[in-house]
């Protein structure tokens, strides 16, 4: 079977347009440039980030050395819905960069087609002798088969600007759901923190009302008997009372913890229970004096929000070549026959190809504005990188001076409750005595408790910090980007 044109011809426009396809309308894209400062405030050891988002953050949460935290922090990633989501919209992208790519390439169909048909059904004639005769009209019978290509060539690189902007869109949402891990696993740890820190507190108010029931024995017992006054079992009994009501309202609080870890891990709250803790202590994980830039660079929103603006540029050459012509190459060679043994004989062969353009002349400035909003939609992506870039230098510096000063101040706190604790049991020892009124003894209980609360308190804002800390550095202050 001879060889039509159309085995040459159509290899060779594809090869034509392949070659005008060497370059692409818009500006090429270069990551913005960012001010930043030479360094923190804070700390010292901080040079020039650049996105890094793909670098192995490992389990930070190890740092506060609880086995329970470990734990919950491997069921988020299993069984968080949102992680889940972000992970079907990460896989979306991922296909949308697959369909755009695909529009690089030729289209091929493959048709056939059976068809049998008859004209004007039956007539009558009449024929010799007067005979009348009834004539049914031949049916017809066509095959066809044809296999056909059409190509759009990306001469003006169009396709090409598609694909880099789903590229840029697709790693943007690779960087969203790395964010919504991030986020999920400091939100579990900062959930699971105040739940510790309200079974701690219940341990010291738990304590606290058994001293302060023996202080409403001590002064029922003097009451009887004379040495002390009424007022004074009245103010015993207030403030235990009063201290009775903290310790009851600590299980809301709890229970809004334990609520909330419940869904950070895929479960309903009601199928999900914690139990206390005897013995956790709230633990803050040392601060590194110095830390490297490269840290930050793991931020994955400021990853989404650089290839956002990377998406964006794109966009500008897509509607950019929109003031050149679409150019559509197509071609076909098939066969055509009433009878379907003969359809494939040479013959019976047909071919065809050709070329279509299409300009568009006028627009009223439709296109113009399309390309100006592509470049608005650009700057718009930049300034948000930006501020996005600045805002985590902000949640460092914010980070460090909150670590530096609660540390210092934790020092404080220690030294005032142990101080208060000596005075309310010299205080408590001299009412025994008769020495004092009773009034001394439920001020200097009353600020003993506040400074056990207060330092208690300042240790847990000691561990939330580190974890926003973490999280505002990417995920850990493990310098070596493994």
């Amino acid at each position: 079977m001879a060889r039509s044109p159309t085995h040459l011809l159509i290899p060779a426009l594809m090869a034509a347009g392949a070659a005008l396809s060497a370059c692409a309308v818009g500006p090429d894209y270069h990551r913005p440039p960012v001010t930043t400062p030479p360094a923190f405030k804070e700390t010292k050891g901080w040079t020039p980030a650049a996105p890094a988002d793909g670098v192995d953050r490992g389990d930070w949460w190890t740092l506060f050395g609880d086995d329970q935290l470990n734990a919950l922090e491997a069921r988020v990633l299993v069984s968080n819905q949102n992680l889940k989501a972000a992970e079907a919209a990460y896989r979306q992208a991922r296909a949308l960069v697959a369909e755009d790519r695909a529009s690089l390439f030729p289209a091929v169909d493959l048709t056939g087609s059976a068809t049998r048909s008859q004209r004007g059904g039956t007539s009558t004639a009449i024929g010799p002798g007067g005979a009348v005769t009834t004539v049914r009209s031949p049916a017809a019978s066509s095959y066809q088969a044809s296999l056909g290509a059409s190509w759009e060539p990306d001469i003006w690189g169009k396709i090409r600007r598609t694909v880099e902007s789903a590229k840029g869109s697709a790693q943007a949402s690779e960087a969203d759901l790395a964010n919504a891990r991030l986020s999920a696993q400091s939100e579990l740890a900062a959930d699971y923190v105040q739940l510790r820190l309200a079974d701690a507190n219940k341990r010291l108010l738990t304590a606290t009302v058994d001293g302060y029931a023996k202080s409403l024995q001590i002064t029922q017992n003097q009451y009887k008997v004379g040495v002390a006054a009424k007022s004074d079992v009245l103010q015993a009994r207030t403030q235990l009372v009063s201290t009775q009501a903290q310790l009851v309202d600590l299980d809301n609080q709890r229970a809004a913890a334990e609520h909330a870890i419940a869904v950070l891990i895929g479960e309903a709250p009601a199928d999900f229970t914690l139990a206390p803790a005897t013995d956790w202590t709230p633990k803050p994980p040392p601060t590194p004096e110095s830390l490297p830039s490269t840290l930050l660079q793991r931020r994955p929103d400021v990853a989404a929000a650089e290839r956002r603006a990377m998406a964006a540029n794109a966009q500008i050459g897509v509607a950019t070549a929109g003031f050149f012509p679409d150019i559509t190459l197509s071609g076909s060679y098939g066969f055509g026959s009433s009878a379907l043994k003969s359809l494939f004989n040479s013959s019976n062969a047909a071919w065809s190809y050709g070329g279509n353009l299409a300009q568009t002349v006028f627009d009223a400035g439709a296109t113009l504005e399309r390309v100006h909003g592509a470049r608005a939609g650009y700057d718009q992506a930049v300034a948000t990188y930006r501020q996005t870039v600045l805002s985590a230098f902000q949640q460092v510096e914010d980070g460090l001076a909150a670590a530096r000063v609660l540390q210092d101040e934790a020092v404080y706190r220690q030294e005032a409750s142990s101080s208060a604790d000596q005075a309310e049991q010299i205080l408590l020892n001299q009412y025994r005595a008769g020495q004092v009124a009773y009034t001394s003894v439920v001020v200097a209980q009353a600020t003993a408790l506040s400074a056990r609360e207060s330092l208690l308190q300042i240790q847990g804002q000691r561990i939330t910090n580190s974890i926003s800390l973490i999280a505002a550095l990417g995920g850990g202050w493990d310098g070596k980007l493994k």
